[in-house]
């Protein structure tokens, strides 16, 4: 029987009730059960010595005192003893008496990051191997300029099944499968190279790597002299969502042309139509030049694929590229790398630091799916007055519930490196709020290398609405976080950062405000300061505000409903800028940090107690939508008035959808509860229709007819028989 649940307790009395409640409470947690008088003795007995003859001539009544002072302070002093294992209770010495105290709560984020970064944990079943891989940060003196499409650029549409040569491949964690165990630093790899055939030890094959934190590469394939196919591991779960890559290249032989191709993305279009240029790094150039990453390729081509996928048409990216160096190790990406490593680096350098531990607090928000620390940071000016603190308003940022949008996490590390700066700008903001930041929501995406979901196969923005705490702890933790800090004070604003694949610039995405006349368009003026504050950057033309059924499980729209009126998600495009003297380059590291800079000064104009700023913006928003809507009108064959209102239309009618990307097959029960319910509920067979069923018949019947050669034999065998 459990302890707790033991009611035969034989009660002892003792002269002191504080000794009486003692023996009680360690009996009801199961110390001393039974325990004897002659028991009692025992614990009292101590080691045998000689006594003097003073000693023995002390009295039998001295004696009996002695021995109830002992048996009053026994339990006491147990505490004390080797008997008592709890770690929960310790002791104070005062003025030499010995008081106990419940030990203070540990600290998980401290525990953790001050003594060192934390060993990321992976899906027990991925390989892994033991080199960390770690880049150099560096920014391009001169912005890079987009790529240029001639109109003579190749479109390889591959070879037929059978052809090529493998040369790298690792095992697939397909749709159908799910989540079941994690390890710290994953399943280390036997060798270097992925199980398989493979040469490229021998001879002049290119060597590919993609077992390494946020890599993604799931084979390559030789076909033709330097030309090789590429394929990306779809996330990890699912069947789809592929679009982030970043893996190493080895073995290469300097300046010889080299094509790849990558075989099955899955948007219709991309950036890449645009002049978006791949990222290459050179572990040659870092060494010898400090070189980090930087645009290259030529001859690029995005384009519509001959294969189909679960019914989807699949595309193309083509690009070709000489290598300067023999022997180099190089790695080619979608966007800048920004590894769960790299942000538990960041905060060690802020957690290890005198002057900005003091005003930024580390702790962990809860545990990944995988067992991975969520961290959550609460940045703020120390107050000594309770009132002060109290009034102040609250900001909360988040970045990287997509795993593959690392220029989210850029865009996160300039806002905190701004914040945490001794700038008077950072220092006024943090005596004027409380900033809640979570800079990454799916670390186990981002470590495994997926583009959007997590490990339950599934897009944690489309399931703040969720209550399965469970299977999506990063999200229901934030969101029950903000639901607190909202009862206890005002939340200015949220905003979530983003990245996009089809757009280019930086823009918003709001909430329209269903508040009274006077608050009309107010949800519209931080996204026009911050067009202000950074004019080559970010468009504000760009932003939508509209509401959709199909995104109420978005972070943005939730929190809107919570009553945070400017509640945002900010969208980083993945190529560059189309504004003014930046217009046709691309985004660099320090570009998107920039815009975590100019988020902040953006803050500051917008709480600004001289509000003539915000009165500007506002009627600039009113002439602005007048405008549209007199369009609209016109496109709709009415009448314009010269005396035009905001309530002729309404605003959502004058915006299209927010865009962005179709997560409709990452929604519904996480993989694994999904497995759990195909064992109760299995499938109905589904029922084929005429057309399936006449294909299907054609086919066996075609299988089965006798060729004419076949025709030929038997006739003359029937006639040799005759």
């Amino acid at each position: 029987m459990c302890p707790a649940l033991q009611t035969n307790l034989e009660p002892v009395s003792f002269t002191d009730p504080y000794e009486n409640f003692m023996r009680h409470h360690l009996q009801y947690y199961g110390y001393f059960r039974g325990l004897k008088a002659k028991d009692d003795s025992v614990l009292l007995k101590t080691a045998p010595r000689q006594r003097r003859p003073t000693e023995e001539a002390e009295s039998d009544s001295e004696r009996e005192s002695s021995l109830d002072d002992q048996k009053k302070l026994i339990y006491s002093l147990l505490l004390e003893g080797s008997l008592f294992k709890s770690k929960q209770i310790v002791f104070d010495n005062q003025e030499g008496q010995v008081i106990p105290r419940l030990k203070e709560p540990r600290d998980l984020f401290n525990s953790s990051i001050q003594s060192g970064v934390q060993t990321p944990r992976w899906p027990k079943e991925c390989d892994v191997i033991k080199k960390a891989i770690t880049h150099i940060e560096w920014d391009p003196p001169d912005p890079e300029v987009f790529y240029k499409p001639t109109g003579k650029e190749q479109m390889p549409q591959g070879t037929s099944d059978g052809n090529g040569k493998v040369v790298y491949e690792i095992k697939q964690a397909y749709k159908g499968s799910y989540f079941i165990g994690s390890r710290t630093g994953g399943r280390p790899c036997a060798t270097n190279a992925p199980c398989g055939s493979f040469n490229a030890q021998t001879n002049n094959d290119l060597q590919f790597e993609s077992r390494f934190e946020s890599g993604n590469l799931q084979k390559a394939m030789k076909v033709g002299v330097n030309e090789y196919e590429l394929t990306l591991r779809t996330d990890l779960y699912t069947s789809k969502h592929t679009q982030w890559f970043y893996f190493q290249v080895k073995n290469m032989r300097k300046g010889v042309p080299y094509r790849f191709t990558i075989t099955n993305l899955m948007k219709s279009n991309s950036l890449y139509n645009a002049g978006l240029k791949p990222l290459l790094y050179s572990e040659q150039e870092a060494l010898l030049h400090g070189i980090g990453w930087r645009r290259e390729g030529n001859d690029i081509k995005y384009y519509k694929s001959s294969g189909i996928q679960d019914g989807n048409a699949l595309y193309r990216l083509t690009w070709t590229f000489e290598f300067q160096h023999d022997d180099d190790t190089c790695y080619f990406a979608h966007c800048y790398p920004y590894t769960y490593s790299d942000l538990q680096r960041d905060l060690h350098s802020v957690a290890n630091d005198p002057i900005r531990s003091q005003y930024c607090k580390l702790r962990a928000l809860c545990r990944s799916l995988a067992g991975n620390t969520v961290y959550l940071l609460t940045i703020t000016s120390p107050s000594s007055k309770l009132m002060a603190a109290a009034k102040k308003k609250a900001v909360v940022v988040t970045a990287r519930v997509h795993p593959g949008e690392t220029n989210g996490s850029w865009m996160m590390k300039g806002f905190l490196d701004f914040l945490l700066s001794g700038s008077p700008d950072a220092e006024l903001l943090r005596d004027t709020f409380i900033f809640k930041v979570v800079p990454m929501l799916n670390p186990d995406g981002v470590i495994v290398g997926n583009y959007r979901c997590s490990l339950t196969g599934r897009d944690l923005n489309r399931n703040y609405r969720s209550m399965l705490k469970d299977s999506f702890p990063c999200i229901w933790h934030t969101q029950t976080m903000i639901k607190r800090l909202v009862a206890e004070r005002e939340v200015l604003l949220y905003c979530d950062f983003h990245g996009h694949s089809r757009r280019s610039n930086v823009f918003m995405y709001g909430c329209n405000n269903k508040g009274p006349p006077e608050t009309k368009l107010h949800e519209r003026v931080f996204p026009l300061m911050l067009s202000k504050n950074a004019p080559d950057k970010f468009l504000f033309k760009g932003c939508k505000f509209k509401v959709q059924k199909s995104k109420e499980g978005t972070g943005r729209i939730v929190m809107w409903r919570k009553g945070i009126v400017n509640s945002y998600t900010m969208e980083s495009t993945f190529g560059g800028s189309t504004l003014g003297n930046r217009k046709g380059t691309h985004f660099s590291a320090a570009d998107l940090k920039s815009m975590g800079h100019h988020f902040c000064d953006t803050l500051l104009d917008y709480c600004d107690p001289d509000n003539t700023k915000f009165k500007l913006c506002v009627s600039e928003l009113q002439s602005l939508v007048e405008e549209e809507i007199r369009e609209k009108l016109k496109r709709l064959g009415r009448g314009v008035d010269s005396d035009i209102t905001l309530s002729d239309i309404s605003l959502s009618d004058l915006e299209s959808s927010t865009g962005g990307s179709n997560s409709s097959e990452s929604d519904g029960l996480p993989a694994h509860l999904l497995h759990i319910a195909e064992k109760f509920y299995p499938k109905k067979k589904r029922l084929r229709s005429r057309k399936e069923r006449n294909s299907l018949y054609k086919k066996r019947h075609t299988k089965h007819q006798p060729k004419p050669q076949e025709i030929a034999v038997r006739r003359t065998a029937r006639r040799n028989t005759v």
